[in-house]
Order: structure tokens, then C-alpha cells, then sequence
């Protein structure tokens, strides 16, 4: 009875800590919906953080079909990945609606590298990375018999993931200030940062994820750590960070 009961628990648990994987990534970028939704100004959030998700993600999927990993992460890409699309379109829609001046329209066809993810129309965004996701499935179809191919595209996913913060890190340190920062809100960084590297480890995920997890809570503890080091200059009013420019 005990080793069915002490089963259950690790069911129960190993459910648990997949479903805190597939959903946690995602949850911290709810309320900025909402906010944006709410308050009708996109301003606040850089269209380059879906940027840098979407194609970490893409990746990190086109790495499962080489060398496969824990089905709730493959999950948790395809769920962040929708809901980057969905941060897009409404950001997208809102600028569109709110500028008293309606800008030229600004389209991927155009070929314009000074607009590159600064265009206007939500079906830009969508195709580059249908663009950008066939062409990187081809070359992995391709290459997919060759580990070390395999291994770099595994590296890069979560190498570009992991420097999802450097941005806001660098931010503070040109202003040598955190105003502007929601300290609350890189606190949820590092906790869920933190739970994402023991979940790797603990699972025997491939070492990529292992090494993104334990460079994510380095760079949150640096920005954490950079609240104290500019104290003397944190004043003003306070807003929730993004990761990146």
C-alpha cells in the first residue's frame, strides 16, 4: 500500500512540475496582455522580445526531431510561440488604432532592412517566421543525421533564450539606475529560472537546456544584484521591464 501510495505522489508530482514547465513560461506574459489590452498602448513592450522567443522556440522544436527531450518542453515551445503571435497581433492592431497620424504602411515584401520587425501588418510578422521556420526545417531535414548540425541547433535555441535578459541588463547599467524596472517582476524571473534549471537537471534534460537555465539565473541575480549597486539613483516611478530593446 505504501509503495502505491508513494507512486501516486510521484505521479502526481511528476504532473505537477511538467504542467508548472508547459504554462510557467508563459504566465508572466499574461498580465502584460492584459495591460496593454487594458490601457491601449503598446509602447511599453518591445516587439523584439517576441522576435527573440519565436525564433528560440522554432528552434528548440526543429532540436527535438534530432535528439528528442522532455515532451512537456516541446510542449512549452508550441504554447509560447502561439502566445507570441498572439502578443504581436494585438500590439500590432493597438499601434494601428491609436496613432493619430497613420503611418506608411510598412509590409516584408518591401525588403527594407531599416523596417525589419517594425512592420505594420500582422501577416509581415507571420510570414518571416513561416519563412524562417521552412527553411530552418529544410536545412535540419537535411543535416539531421549529423550530430554535431543537430547539437549547434540544440545550443543555439537556448543560447538565444537565455540572453533574453542581457538587454535589461545592459539598460540599467548605461542609466547606472533600475528606474523603470519591476523589481517584482525579474523576482519572477529568477524564481521561475531557477525551478526551469533543477526541472532540467533533475530530468536529464540534454545539456543545452542544462547550461540556458543555470545562464538565465546568472543574468537575473546580475540584474537583481544591480537594484542594490545603483540604490543611490533608483528614483522615479516604477514600471515593468521588458527583456529586451
Amino acid at each position: 500500500m505504501d509503495d502505491i501510495y508513494e507512486l501516486n505522489l510521484k505521479n502526481v508530482t511528476a504532473w505537477i512540475a511538467a504542467g508548472a514547465m508547459i504554462f510557467g513560461a508563459v504566465v508572466p506574459y499574461v498580465p502584460q496582455y492584459k495591460e496593454i489590452k487594458r490601457k491601449e498602448d503598446a509602447e511599453g513592450f518591445s516587439l523584439y522580445v517576441c522576435l527573440t522567443l519565436l525564433i528560440a522556440n522554432t528552434l528548440r522544436i526543429l532540436f527535438w526531431f534530432g535528439k528528442h527531450y522532455e515532451l512537456p518542453l516541446l510542449l512549452q515551445s508550441i504554447l509560447m510561440i502561439i502566445a507570441m503571435f498572439i502578443m504581436i497581433k494585438l500590439c500590432i492592431n493597438i499601434q494601428n488604432k491609436t496613432q493619430i497620424i497613420r503611418p506608411k504602411e510598412r509590409v516584408l515584401t518591401d525588403l527594407d532592412a531599416r523596417f525589419f520587425w517594425k512592420w505594420t501588418d500582422f501577416k509581415s510578422y507571420l510570414g518571416f517566421m513561416i519563412l524562417f521556420a521552412s527553411i530552418s526545417g529544410i536545412l535540419t531535414y537535411l543535416f539531421l543525421d549529423i550530430p554535431p548540425f543537430i547539437e549547434i541547433v540544440g545550443f543555439l535555441a537556448v543560447l538565444i533564450e537565455a540572453m533574453l535578459g542581457v538587454p535589461q541588463f545592459l539598460r540599467n547599467s548605461s542609466h547606472k539606475s533600475t528606474i523603470g524596472m519591476s523589481i517584482a517582476m525579474v523576482a519572477m524571473w529568477t524564481v521561475g529560472d531557477i525551478f526551469k534549471t533543477c526541472y532540467f537537471v533533475l530530468r536529464d534534460t540534454p545539456v543545452q537546456f542544462q547550461v540556458c537555465g543555470v545562464l538565465q539565473v546568472t543574468i537575473d541575480i546580475a540584474i537583481l544584484a544591480q537594484v542594490y549597486l545603483y540604490k543611490a539613483n533608483n528614483t522615479g516611478h516604477i514600471r515593468t521591464p521588458i527583456r529586451s530593446d
